[in-house]
């Protein structure tokens, strides 16, 4: 599988083991940075992974810093980007499943790398569901188009 790989610096350590682990496994990765502990915008390498993947150059993506969750929000302000921030397999698993996640989120601080490493091969060889999950789907694809018209809450 192709898949793209970022972090800011607090997330930078767990990004490097992240990246042998999937490369170990034969996944092809892209790694868009940091490349450095040195101090960076966690929105620069979220944004990346995210255009990375919404142009179909991945069909999935990593992304970490030190909660998961600044760099999680960054990637998903990029159209077709479904990110989550996730703390364990069975998280990773429904987003997967229900949610057709294709970024997911690491906390370089709070997790350690035998964790995430479960968490990606949960992430990486989980299916969508599709079914009734599919136009939920469909309904944060017309959020990103700016349409709400049908929502319950309109």
């Amino acid at each position: 599988m192709r898949i793209a790989l970022g972090s800011d610096h607090a997330g930078f350590q767990l990004k490097e083991h992240v990246r042998a682990y999937l490369g170990d496994r034969g996944h092809q990765v892209t790694d868009v940075g940091t490349y450095s502990e040195e101090s960076c915008d966690y929105p620069d390498f979220g944004a990346a992974v995210g255009a990375v993947v919404a142009s179909g150059e991945a069909e999935r993506g990593v992304v970490v810093c030190g909660s998961g969750l600044g760099i999680s929000i960054a990637a998903n302000k990029i159209r077709g980007i479904r990110a989550v921030q996730v703390m364990d397999p069975e998280m990773a698993e429904m987003a997967r499943r229900h949610n057709d996640a294709n970024v997911v989120g690491l906390a370089g601080r709070y997790i350690g790398t035998a964790r995430a490493e479960s968490i990606l091969d949960t992430f990486l060889s989980t299916d969508f569901e599709g079914g009734r999950h599919q136009r939920r789907i469909d309904k944060i694809t017309a959020l990103e188009d700016g349409r709400s018209e049908g929502f319950c809450c309109r």
